[in-house]
């Protein structure tokens, strides 16, 4: 996890430790992790806060034992749930092909693995912490608000960047293909998109329109807030490639997303999720913030796979200089071809 700051034009970084605390399930010891802010760590139940030369106590919802526990316990329990006795994932994704190998022999569960509070986000259950201090207008901050002002900047490196628009440059249909459109989803000022890279209809939905007029990639527009609308305006099979970046994180609602996306692609049409590990935390789910890199490419096949009406994901790392630069990760499918 990382803490942002600006400089010029670019957001920089600085990495945050996080402390663990240890749970015991049945016999299973499972770490948890915890966010960290302004370089105070917040534990799930009970934490002292020294902020203003006082001292306040805070107690937080508690969050489930799921989270937090890494990916060699998802698999275990994806084993468990499907009844197969494949042995368990238990690799880092700083190796490079962990990646691919997360949906390799996967039996899903035949229910969607994650509960409700899976999807909380820190500014939604720190109420009664953030009110008594003046971080509250930012932790507190609605999408609609805290989205409010522009925010002409870039979330992942140069490379990370290169790296993404490359991918593009491989899969995208040819620039100028009759028919052709292609929808950025949670969209900003710029899509990393190949470089005059052109089709007759390339739609971005966003937060912000000052971001998305700015956007020259784009022929139109549509400001929207997923979480609270997940309803996608657009007609049935309109698409042929739907694109996101280093926004997946942030969905609260993500199989009612997924399942119009199924919706509006064409038989076919290819839906790019990109990520890397970086994210504003206070906005992104807790299911996100408590697990690793291999466990978000899991997360994101899961919304593919129960949303319906997709092929199996895939995931790739497209990482450009792994553990010098930031990682940048793909998981993709395409909508299934009844034709």
């Amino acid at each position: 996890m990382t803490r942002r700051y600006f400089r010029g034009n670019r957001i920089k970084r600085q990495r945050i430790r996080y402390p663990t605390m240890a749970y015991r399930l049945g016999s299973f010891t499972l770490p948890q992790t915890f966010p960290i802010l302004a370089g105070v760590s917040i534990p799930c139940t009970l934490s002292i806060f020294s902020l203003s030369t006082k001292l306040h106590k805070w107690r937080a919802p508690p969050r489930r034992l799921f989270l937090g526990i890494g990916t060699s316990f998802f698999a275990q329990f994806i084993n468990m749930a499907s009844g197969s006795g494949e042995k368990s994932f238990l690799a880092s994704a700083r190796q490079k092909g962990v990646i691919e190998e997360v949906f390799k022999d996967v039996e899903w569960p035949e229910q969607f693995p994650f509960k409700e509070e899976d999807f909380q986000r820190f500014d939604e259950y720190s109420l009664n912490f953030v009110m008594r201090f003046s971080i509250a207008f930012f932790i507190l901050s609605p999408d609609t608000v805290f989205y409010e002002s522009p925010r002409f900047v870039t979330h992942i490196d140069d490379p990370a960047i290169a790296a993404l628009t490359k991918y593009y440059s491989k899969v995208f249909p040819p620039s100028n293909t009759p028919g052709v459109s292609l929808l950025d989803l949670c969209s900003s000022w710029v899509s990393h998109f190949p470089k005059g890279y052109k089709q007759d209809r390339v739609v971005g939905m966003g937060m912000n329109e000052e971001e998305l007029k700015r956007n020259p990639v784009l022929t139109e527009y549509t400001v929207q807030d997923l979480n609270k609308n997940p309803k996608i305006p657009f007609d049935d099979n309109s698409f042929d490639v739907i694109t996101n970046v280093v926004s997946v994180d942030y969905l609260t609602k993500p199989i009612d997303v997924f399942k119009e996306m199924n919706r509006i692609l064409k038989p076919g049409g290819l839906a790019i999720m990109s990520f890397s590990n970086r994210c504003f935390w206070t906005k992104a789910i807790s299911i996100w913030t408590s697990t690793n890199d291999a466990d978000h490419a899991f997360i994101v096949g899961s919304y593919f796979h129960y949303a319906g009406g997709f092929e199996p994901p895939q995931a790739v790392d497209i990482s450009p200089n792994p553990g010098r630069s930031d990682p940048m990760y793909i998981v993709y499918s395409r909508k299934v071809n009844t034709a």
